[in-house]
C-alpha cells in the first residue's frame, strides 16, 4: 500500500503569518514548514488536489486568546473569519511509521491502538516576535538493537522531523513521568525498548498558546491533515545512505540512560585514531587491554558534557623531586585546550605536593602557546569520608554536580591492595593522594561520567580492564588498577590517548548529525564560522606543542618514565621521532574529516 505524508496544521491571522514562517524557519527540527497558504486560500496545491483546509482534518482545536475554547471537526462556520487567515502545513512524524513496520521495528503506539505520547519539554524554541514557546517531543519505544535502523530511516527524512533529538532518560528533556503525556495517550515501553524522542509539529500548538491571539486553529493532536505526497521515508529505507549520511547510534551512560549519534564517516575516522594512538612500541603487549570504541563513547559523552576535570600525575621517580614523569601532562593539556576550544568549563586536579610546580608548568605552557587559557589548577586530599561528594557535587548535593566528566591520563591507580605501584612493582602510595576516591564516588552519581587512559594497566580508571591486566601484564597481579572508569582508552604512550581524545573531540564538532543531535534538533544547523573552525583547529595538539610542553617539563625538573622503550634520551628528556610520527598521523586523518 502507499504511504502518504501526513502534515500538523496551523492557522493564523495573517499579520502573524510573517513571524510565525520565521518560527518555523529557526525551528525546522520541530516545525518543517511544508507550505504556507495565501490568506482565505483552503487548498495547498503543492500537496493535494482539490483540498479544503476548512474540512480535511478529522478534528480541529479553536483556540482564543491562547486558550483552547473547542475541539470541532470542521470550520466552515468560521470562513468569513478565515478569510484573513494563513494557513501552515507542518511536517508530521506520523508519515514514518508504517516505514518503520515495513523494515521489522515495532511502533508500539499501533501496536497497542492508540495515540503517541506527545510531552511538552524543558527546552525552549528559538523565539521570534511574539512566538515564544517550548519543544513538544513524541516519544515511541524502540528496541535497543533496531536503533541504528530508526535513526537511519528517519535522519533522511527532514520534513518529518527528522532524527531522534535523543534517546534514553526522558528526564533530560525535563519530561518526569513518561505515563502522563501533556497530548495523545500513553504508550507502555516492552521489555529491551529504549525511550526515543523526535521534535513534533504539536509545538505550534504551544506557539499559538504562547502568542495569544484573539483567533486561531489547529489541527487536534493526532487529527493530522493527509496530502497526496507519498512519504519519502519509504525511499530512505531502501536506500543505502552515504556515510556521512549515515547515523549510528551509541550508549554512553546507563545512569541516566544516555545514547549519542554520530555518523558513520565520523565513527570510522575515530575508530582509525583509536587504531593509530594503540600502537605499542615498547612492545609491552598493551593490545590484550584494548576495548573497542572506548575512545568514541568517552569522547561522545564529552561532546555532551559543560564540565570537565582532568587528573594526571605518575610520580613513578620515587627517589627523585619532583618524582613525576612527562607522560601524562602534555596529553592533559592538549585534552584541556580542545575542551576550551568547544567552550567547555575545565579544571585539573593533582597531588598537593605538585600544585605549585603544576602551576608554573601551566603558566609557561600559556607563555608558550600551547594552550591559549590557564586551566584552573585543584588539589584533593580526601579529609574525611564525605570529602569526595563534596568537592563534586555543590553542598554535597548529588542532584547538583560541579563537573559532568572527570578525565584521568595517567594518573597512578589504586590497587586492590590499597597501594600504588609503577610497573617495576614499587609502591608510591605515600607520593599519592587519593584522586582514586572521586572516580568511585563518582560512580555513584547520576550524571557523572569518568574515562582512564593508559598506557600499562596500572593507571587511575583502567581496572575496567583489570583483569587482562592481571592475566597479559608484567607484575600485573600486583598493580592492576581497583578502580574502574567508565571508559577505559588503551594507548602506547598515554599522552598519545590525550592527543587521541583532542582530535576525536574535534572531528565531533564537525559532524553535522552529531552536531543536531547535541544541540536538540534545536535552531538552524549551521556549519562552523570560520572564527570557530580556527580555535578549534588551533587548540590540536601538535609536534611544535609536545617539544614546548617536554621542554617546560624538563626545565620544571620532571623527568621521563619511558626511557629504554621510546629511544634516544637528550639533556634528560626522552624523545623519539615515534612520537612525531604519530602526531602528524593524526592531524592528517583529523585534516580529512575538515
Amino acid at each position: 500500500a502507499v504511504v502518504y505524508q501526513t502534515a500538523n496544521v496551523v492557522i493564523l491571522h495573517k499579520s502573524l503569518a510573517d513571524d510565525f514562517e520565521a518560527f518555523c524557519h529557526a525551528n525546522p527540527s520541530p516545525l518543517p514548514l511544508l507550505y504556507r497558504s495565501q490568506p482565505g486560500e483552503w487548498g495547498c496545491p503543492p500537496l493535494a488536489a482539490d483540498a479544503d483546509i476548512r474540512v480535511d482534518c478529522p478534528q480541529y482545536c479553536v483556540f482564543k486568546d491562547g486558550l483552547l475554547v473547542s475541539r470541532v471537526s470542521s470550520l466552515m462556520s468560521y470562513s468569513g473569519q478565515l478569510q484573513d487567515m494563513v494557513s501552515f502545513y507542518l511536517g508530521c512524524s506520523f508519515s514514518f511509521e508504517r516505514t518503520l513496520q515495513k523494515a521489522g521495528v515495532p511502533v508500539r503506539n499501533v501496536e497497542q491502538n492508540c495515540n503517541v505520547s506527545m510531552f511538552r519539554t524543558s527546552l525552549q524554541c528559538r523565539g521570534v516576535g511574539q512566538f515564544q514557546c517550548p519543544m513538544v517531543v513524541t516519544m515511541r519505544p524502540v528496541p535497543e538493537e533496531k536503533l541504528d535502523l530508526v535513526a537511519q530511516i528517519t535522519h533522511l527524512t527532514p520534513l518529518a522531523h527528522g532524527g531522534p533529538i535523543h534517546i534514553g532518560d526522558p528526564a533530560v528533556l525535563g519530561i518526569q513521568d513518561v505515563s502522563r503525556p501533556e497530548y495523545g495517550d500513553p504508550v507502555a515501553l516492552g521489555p529491551g525498548d529504549v525511550p526515543a524522542f523526535w521534535a513534533c509539529g504539536v509545538t505550534g500548538v504551544e506557539a499559538v498558546q504562547s502568542c495569544k491571539p484573539p483567533l486561531a486553529f489547529t489541527h487536534s493532536p493526532g487529527c493530522m491533515f493527509l496530502t497526496d505526497r507519498q512519504d519519502s521515508s519509504v525511499f530512505a529505507s531502501t536506500s543505502t545512505p552515504e556515510p556521512d549520511q549515515c547515523p549510528l547510534t551509541f550508549s554512553i551512560s546507563q545512569q541516566p540512560l544516555h545514547f549519542s549519534v554520530a555518523s558513520k564517516a565520523v565513527v570510522q575516522s575515530i575508530r582509525d585514531l583509536e587504531k593509530i594512538i594503540g600502537e605499542d612500541p615498547g612492545e609491552r603487549g598493551i593490545r590484550a587491554l584494548f576495548v573497542q570504541d572506548e575512545l568514541l563513547r568517552s569522547c561522545l559523552s564529552l561532546s555532551h558534557s559543560s564540565s570537565v576535570l582532568i587528573t594526571t600525575g605518575f610520580p613513578t621517580h620515587y627517589t627523585h623531586n619532583p618524582p613525576e614523569e612527562t607522560d601524562g601532562p602534555p596529553g592533559a593539556i592538549a585534552i584541556a585546550a580542545t575542551l576550551q576550544a568547544l567552550q567547555k568549563e575545565v579544571a585539573i586536579v593533582t597531588d598537593h605536593r605538585a600544585l605549585e610546580m603544576n602551576q608554573r608548568i601551566m603558566e609557561d605552557a600559556v607563555k608558550k602557546g600551547v594552550i591559549k587559557t590557564a586551566v584552573p589548577l585543584l588539589s584533593y586530599q580526601g579529609n574525611s569520608p564525605d570529602s569526595a561528594l563534596y568537592f563534586l557535587c555543590h553542598n554535597g548535593d548529588h542532584k547538583k554536580p560541579r563537573f559532568d566528566h572527570l578525565v584521568a591520563i595517567e594518573r597512578s591507580g589504586r590497587a586492590s591492595d590499597g597501594n600504588y605501584y609503577n610497573m617495576r612493582g614499587v609502591n608510591i602510595k605515600h607520593l599519592v593522594d587519593p584522586i582514586d576516591d572521586l572516580f568511585t564516588t563518582a560512580s555513584t552519581i547520576p550524571g557523572i561520567s569518568t574515562t582512564g587512559i593508559g598506557d600499562g594497566g596500572n593507571e587511575l580508571g583502567m581496572g575496567k580492564v583489570k583483569e587482562a591486566v592481571r592475566e597479559h601484564m608484567p607484575n600485573g597481579s600486583l598493580i592492576a588498577c581497583d578502580v574502574a572508569a567508565d571508559f577505559a582508552i588503551t594507548a602506547g604512550v598515554s599522552n598519545w590517548g590525550g592527543y587521541g581524545m583532542a582530535c576525536a573531540l574535534y572531528i565531533l564538532s564537525l559532524c553535522p548529525i552529531h552536531q543536531r543531535y547535541l544541540h536538540k534538533g534545536l535552531g538552524q544547523p549551521h556549519p562552523p564560522t570560520q572564527d570557530q573552525h580556527q580555535a578549534w583547529a588551533a587548540s590540536l595538539p601538535s609536534v611544535a606543542k609536545e617539544e614546548e610542553m617536554l621542554s617546560i617539563l624538563v626545565q620544571h625538573g620532571v623527568r621521563s618514565g619511558k626511557t629504554g622503550t621510546l629511544g634516544m634520551e637528550v639533556d634528560g628528556l626522552t624523545f623519539h621521532p615515534t612520537h612525531s610520527d604519530l602526531i602528524i598521523k593524526l592531524r592528517d586523518r583529523t585534516s580529512q574529516r575538515k
